[in-house]
């Protein structure tokens, strides 16, 4: 019997200790400056499609610097799972979890899912249409969120200066 609730115990400590780990707003690591092209690319592609979640640009563009991610990712597929935010949630842009995951902000789960994407074993260090491949199997998904990627510009997007 004691064995029993202790091994209980620890599972629910366990459980705890991730559960609140989870629910912190992320440390930002990288900043993007205003003069980063893709900030200012990202930020008139949302106010193009009238995005509740055009505020939060440079938090999708830290994000994907932070873990190595394709800029254009986390924006395309926001629009393509939320309509950037219009449809959503448990500030839950990117229907993760099959759009049961709950967070405590839109910018929580933007850091969120750029960590998983870029460090989780179900993603490291695949190519985007391999993690789109994880992400939702079906190749109608991919090839709309890829479409939308294209839309944003090029992976590599140079300042004119």
């Amino acid at each position: 019997m004691r064995s029993v609730i202790s091994r209980g115990f620890v599972m629910f400590a366990g459980l705890l200790a991730l559960s609140a780990s989870t629910h912190t707003e992320p440390v930002k690591v990288r900043q993007a400056t205003q003069k980063d092209p893709r900030l200012q690319r990202l930020r008139q592609f949302f106010l193009e499609r009238n995005c509740p979640i055009k505020d939060l640009a440079e938090d999708f563009i830290v994000a994907a610097d932070n873990n190595d991610l394709d800029w254009r990712l986390l924006p395309s597929l926001a629009i393509v799972e939320s309509g950037g935010g219009k449809a959503c949630m448990n500030n839950n842009i990117f229907g993760w979890g099959s759009c049961k995951r709950r967070f405590a902000s839109v910018r929580h789960g933007i850091h969120y899912v750029a960590y998983a994407l870029g460090n989780s074993v179900l993603y490291r260090g695949k190519t985007v249409p391999e993690i789109l491949k994880t992400y939702n199997p079906r190749p109608i998904y991919r090839d709309r969120v890829q479409s939308m990627m294209a839309s944003l510009g090029p992976e590599l997007l140079l300042d004119s200066h």
